[in-house]
């Protein structure tokens, strides 16, 4: 096995036309860029000639490469770099982010269960309503999330929370108040479930995120452990001077 690549669920063809997608996107083949022969990209990569021709037609399929017959295989496209998750500072700003990707949900798990919440992160309330879900934007799945929300909160609008982005709807109601907000973001690396889900190579760049809201009682009414593809998630932030 190449050391460029890990026991994954993805195929391998798959992770070379990600690891060749990277090129293309940090402009180390910049377009019109003839890419290095087949026989070349075989010794590379240590992989079988089908394997370099598969992931080939698939970067071709998206536009980004042309196979010419007696030529070579030139770069004609650049990847999708729109990364429309922002990481915000506000609740407004985020509910406004979540509003504005519009994402379809896919609940993949749902139960009462307690949150793994560590010390200092608040008291717990007595029962959460537990659910696991994928969002996806286009088609394509950008995050898991798992989310442990106050039952009492939860049991006021049930199927808007199963089917419908919490973070909006708790800001929206009167009857919830909100009064500390934290975030954490961290790097890592998908995992074979996280990779599956996402569609991405084991080991791909992740963005995790850990978001807890608290009422006045320093009860935790909302926790969220989210993970993001990393090429959907961008950080933006001024520096004082």
């Amino acid at each position: 096995m190449s050391a460029k690549f890990l026991d994954s669920p993805m195929p391998r063809y798959h992770q070379l036309a990600d690891l060749l997608r990277q090129r293309i996107a940090r402009g180390i083949w910049p377009r019109e860029h003839r890419l290095p022969s087949l026989e070349e990209l075989t010794a590379e990569f240590g992989v079988a000639r089908v394997t370099v021709r598969q992931a080939i037609d698939l970067l071709a399929r998206e536009g980004l490469v042309s196979p010419q017959q007696g030529r070579g295989t030139f770069v004609t496209g650049m990847p999708n770099r729109d990364r429309f998750i922002s990481v915000v500072t506000s609740l407004d700003e985020l509910a406004r982010v979540y509003e504005d990707t519009q994402p379809k949900i896919m609940n993949i798990d749902e139960a009462a269960t307690s949150p793994p919440l560590a010390p200092g992160e608040g008291q717990p309330a007595a029962r959460y309503a537990f659910m696991r879900r994928v969002h996806f934007r286009d088609g394509r799945a950008y995050c898991v999330i798992n989310i442990y929300l106050d039952e009492r909160i939860f049991r006021k609008a049930p199927e808007k929370f199963r089917t419908r982005t919490v973070i909006p709807l708790l800001i929206a109601m009167k009857s919830v108040k909100i009064a500390a907000a934290h975030q954490v973001l961290t790097i890592g690396t998908a995992d074979m479930e996280v990779a599956g889900l996402l569609k991405l190579p084991m080991n791909a760049p992740v963005a995790e995120v850990r978001r807890i809201f608290k009422d006045a009682e320093d009860t935790v009414i909302y926790l969220a452990d989210v993970t993001y593809r990393g090429d959907a998630i961008r950080v933006e932030m001024n520096l004082k001077p």
